[in-house]
């Protein structure tokens, strides 16, 4: 039984990484409604899981990934921790507690 061809999982796990990424741009889209928004968290956390199952995958085949042979172990643990990330649902929390735009204005009329 022959082995699967180290390119192949590398276009795997770019196609993998490129579906989190857009998904991830349009979850403002998503978030309109909540039902899509949660739909949207899991594919997002799902998709990042199983590219990170991928690169490990391609590390242990002897691939590489944009040329490097070292890329695809970090890469994987970066994806498992944007996963854990993806999850985390904060609706209107304040986490920077850094100045608003829309309220300074507001803040100077008062």
């Amino acid at each position: 039984m022959a082995g699967v061809d180290p390119v192949f999982i590398e276009h795997l796990a770019e196609a993998l990484c490129g579906l989190s990424a857009v998904l991830f741009t349009f979850i403002a889209t998503f978030s309109r409604s909540e039902k899509a928004e949660y739909m949207a968290q899991n594919v997002i956390a799902g998709s990042l899981v199983l590219c990170a199952v991928v690169l490990w995958w391609l590390a242990l085949a002897g691939g590489s990934l944009w040329g490097s042979a070292y890329l695809p172990k970090p890469l994987s643990l970066v994806c498992l921790i944007i996963a854990v990330s993806a999850r985390m649902n904060i609706k209107g929390t304040n986490v920077s507690f850094g100045a608003n735009p829309h309220s300074i204005g507001r803040k100077e009329e008062e």
